[in-house]
């Protein structure tokens, strides 16, 4: 049985003082589950304030939004993975729809990050997604398809199987629309084939998890699905009385 995923991305929100606060009122409302897996992926300046906070809890996971390709060098504004995984995270998002879309990142982009990642100590978290346009045209299979396998090109069979795959589809981040749970274990059970056909059984092994206006109101229902293994929460994880009856879902 996969553990269940519980990941909060705080996207461009929560700076370093209120991240601080943030945890000292999630924390103290959420007492450590090992059944479960918690993941919070804050703003790469409030990464140290939410390590400095969860010293104490080793059941809380650290990520960053994005990482850039190479471990170094001179790229004004850019974090690597090397630095990341020092200041305290363990996974890293690649991929994400708003990189795609607002930032242009390619999937060959992606398939460097997930490299780079895995060299630096760091899972990555692959996310997939077709547009609405895209999904209107029935190519949500390919899109989603074509995403996993640029992205996990350059890595070897153990790799994959350590990693996250997330399904966002982008017509659902933020639009308050959100895949029905048949919809959405329709793509998690394509990306799961596809895992099978890469690593064999091992595909199993991968989390596969949903985005895309996730909250307290639906999470229950979209988990229910076979191959919905966790939730990637956006808008809904920014308080922590609604982030904490998520991750109790």
């Amino acid at each position: 049985m996969r553990t269940p995923v519980f990941a909060a991305n705080w996207k461009m929100n929560i700076g370093p003082h209120d991240a601080a606060e943030f945890m000292r009122t999630f924390l103290g409302a959420y007492a450590p589950h090992m059944d479960r897996t918690v993941i919070v992926f804050p703003p790469a300046l409030s990464l140290c304030a939410v390590a400095e906070s969860t010293r104490e809890r080793a059941d809380i996971q650290l990520g960053v939004q994005n990482i850039f390709r190479e471990s170094r060098g001179a790229f004004t504004g850019e974090n690597s993975a090397v630095m990341a995984k020092q200041a305290g995270a363990t996974f890293a998002l690649v991929g994400h729809s708003e990189r795609r879309q607002l930032f242009s990142e390619t999937d060959h982009e992606t398939s460097l990050k997930c490299a780079e990642a895995v060299r630096a100590g760091l899972v990555p978290v692959l996310c997939v997604g077709e547009t609405l346009a895209e999904r209107e045209r029935g190519e949500t299979e390919a899109v989603v398809l074509r995403q996993l396998c640029a992205g996990v090109s350059e890595l070897d069979p153990s790799q994959i199987a350590s990693m996250l795959v997330a399904y966002e589809p982008v017509w659902a981040i933020g639009t308050g629309r959100t895949a029905t749970p048949a919809e959405a274990e329709s793509v998690h059970a394509v990306i799961r084939a596809a895992l099978r056909e890469r690593v064999g059984s091992d595909g199993d092994r991968v989390p596969i998890l949903y985005g895309g206006s996730v909250n307290e109101g639906n999470a229950a229902s979209l988990l229910s699905a076979p191959d919905i293994d966790g939730v990637l929460v956006g808008s809904a994880c920014l308080k922590p009385d609604s982030w904490t009856r998520i991750v109790l879902t």
